[in-house]
């Protein structure tokens, strides 16, 4: 659904949010329906409703937020435009990766007056009387692992994760694990906060232990550094050797030295996405995602048996997060409207300029930049030409030699109106 401004009775209140937690007893939601004017209309999750319905007129209408979320949405703007007033009932605070921040990012101007209540994460922490001011806080309820892996990457010592009933503890447990992120973390879980007969707090297992464990919904993860830890970033340049290689052959992966420079190239630390085209063993991608962490990372391979390599030793190297396709780049389809920041070629198949007319269509205009190591001079000339061709600007071109291996050009392009 698109924002939709809602530009009649401009500034009047038309929903009410109000927080809660867990209580089936909250003391404060018979005072607030009582004190604000309303028009029988009520909404929540269904676990939010069996909270509030004892609180509720009986001739209440009750409308339910779930998926799809734009049905919900839609309603909500149909009964605004008939300046009808809603109460919707949300989990602890509404703008903390909350519904309000959906109303307000999708219904324009509409008026709101908020209560707001303790969020999950902040009861845990009173709780366990845990100092929060510098919590990291992350959510992956129906939202993707990236912003759990980049935390982890960043080596954050608190992390607090709302979560859902996929990306459940005992998953966030497994996918540490996976990618040997878990030894520098403990982990607590915390089960119904505020509802003085399901509260349950998990604090005396091990993320093996957890990842074994099921627990009951709502639940919120708090990972904290463990004691001894030496919890810090990553240096830069993954020895060439701590690779997992395509049939042991040493020549199919962009030596350390070049890869740093072809990352630093790209400006990635003011980029939000990078495609690697050719990853072959993935060891362009796997830096990428270890020293910029923000980063969404595509990587694209046309060799089936390089998706278990690539796998592998994104796992090896503690680098969660990569976009992995498999298939013929040119052949392989891109979402319309998707643009990218930065683009990494390291391999190409005699199709060149075919590919680099594909990610041209894709490159940002304002930023977008193309590194490509040459290694004989016809495929620098290509790369020239369709540098030329599609309106890019060649940017620099760099000569070196990594102890005895054959002399690499690395050539850089620029969108046109790139500064």
């Amino acid at each position: 659904m698109k924002a939709k401004e809602i530009v009649e009775n401009y500034g009047k209140i038309h929903i009410y949010m109000v927080g809660m937690d867990d209580n089936p007893q909250p003391k404060h939601i018979d005072v607030i329906i009582k004190n604000i004017k309303h028009d029988n209309i009520f909404s929540g999750g269904k676990r939010h409703y069996e909270i509030v319905k004892p609180f509720l007129p009986a001739d209440a209408v009750w409308i339910e937020i779930k998926a799809p979320i734009d049905a919900v949405l839609a309603e909500y703007s149909r009964l605004i435009q008939e300046d009808k007033v809603i109460v919707s009932f949300v989990s602890g605070d509404p703008f903390f990766f909350g519904f309000a921040s959906t109303i307000r990012k999708n219904l324009l101007g509409v008026g709101m007056k908020v209560f707001p209540y303790f969020n999950s994460l902040q009861m845990f922490a009173h709780h366990e009387q845990i100092a929060y001011e510098h919590m990291h806080a992350v959510s992956v309820t129906g939202r993707p692992w990236h912003e759990l892996d980049r935390a982890l990457l960043e080596c954050r010592p608190l992390i607090g994760v709302l979560t859902d009933r996929v990306h459940t503890p005992n998953a966030i447990a497994k996918r540490m694990m996976e990618y040997h992120l878990d030894k520098d973390y403990t982990m607590r879980v915390a089960e119904h906060l505020g509802n003085p007969e399901k509260e349950k707090i998990y604090k005396l297992y091990s993320i093996k232990e957890i990842s074994e464990m099921s627990f009951t919904n709502p639940n919120c993860v708090l990972l904290m550094k463990a004691p001894n830890s030496n919890l810090q970033r990553p240096a830069l340049g993954i020895p060439d050797t701590r690779f997992v290689l395509l049939n042991d052959r040493a020549k199919m992966i962009t030596k350390a030295p070049i890869r740093v420079i072809d990352l630093s190239l790209l400006e990635l630390h003011n980029s939000r996405s990078f495609w690697d085209i050719g990853a072959c063993t993935g060891s362009v991608s796997i830096e990428a995602r270890r020293q910029y962490p923000h980063l969404d990372i595509r990587a694209f391979e046309v060799r089936e048996e390089c998706e278990n390599i690539i796998r592998a030793n994104a796992r090896l190297h503690s680098a969660p997060g990569i976009d992995l396709h498999i298939g013929n780049f040119l052949d392989l389809p891109i979402e319309k409207n998707t643009t990218v920041d930065a683009v990494f070629i390291g391999g190409h198949g005699g199709k060149l300029k075919e590919i680099i007319r594909k990610v041209a269509s894709h490159l940002d205009s304002l930023k977008g930049k193309i590194v490509f190591n040459s290694v004989s001079e016809e495929s620098s000339k290509l790369f020239r030409e369709a540098v030329d061709e599609n309106g890019l600007k060649l940017h620099s071109e760099m000569n070196i030699t990594v102890d005895s291996n054959n002399p690499i050009t690395i050539l850089c392009a620029t969108s046109k109106y790139h500064v």
